[in-house]
C-alpha cells in the first residue's frame, strides 16, 4: 500500500525545540529514573554502614571518591528537581495553574529554582 503523507523519514532530536513545560516534564522523568536506578547503591552503603566499625569506614571511602562526589552531585540535581517537579505536577493535579501563561511560569520557576538551590548547596558541600 503506498501513502501519499509527508511523515519524516528521520527524528533528529536535535531539532526538536520542546517549550519549556515539556522540557521541565521531560527532566521530571530523568530524575525520576535516576533517583530509582541509585536505589540499589544507597540500600548496599546502608547495610554496609552496619555491620561494623571497619565496613562503616568502608562505607565511608567509598562515599568521599570524587567519581561517587560526581554521582551525589548528580543525585542532589536529581532529588531538587524532582522535588519541585513532583509539587507541580500536583498542583496541576487539583486544577492550579492550568492556563498556559501561569504553566510557563511555574515551569520556569520549578527549572530555576532547582538550578540555584542545586548551585548552592553545592557549592556548601564541596567548599
Amino acid at each position: 500500500m503506498i501513502t501519499n503523507t509527508r511523515r519524516p523519514k528521520f527524528l533528529n532530536l536535535f531539532k526538536i525545540h520542546l517549550p519549556v513545560t515539556g522540557v521541565t516534564s521531560f527532566a521530571h522523568r530523568v530524575s525520576g529514573a535516576l533517583l530509582f536506578v541509585s536505589l540499589p547503591f544507597w540500600v548496599y552503603l546502608f547495610s554496609l554502614s552496619l555491620h561494623n566499625e571497619a565496613s562503616f569506614k568502608l562505607a565511608l571511602g567509598y562515599l568521599t571518591s570524587p567519581w561517587t562526589r560526581l554521582v551525589l552531585l548528580i543525585l542532589l540535581w536529581s532529588i531538587l528537581h524532582h522535588l519541585f517537579a513532583g509539587i507541580r505536577f500536583l498542583l496541576l493535579d487539583i486544577h492550579l495553574g492550568h492556563s498556559l501563561k501561569s504553566a510557563r511560569r511555574s515551569a520556569w520557576l520549578v527549572n530555576f529554582t532547582g538550578a540555584i538551590l542545586f548551585v548552592v548547596l553545592a557549592l556548601w558541600w564541596l567548599l
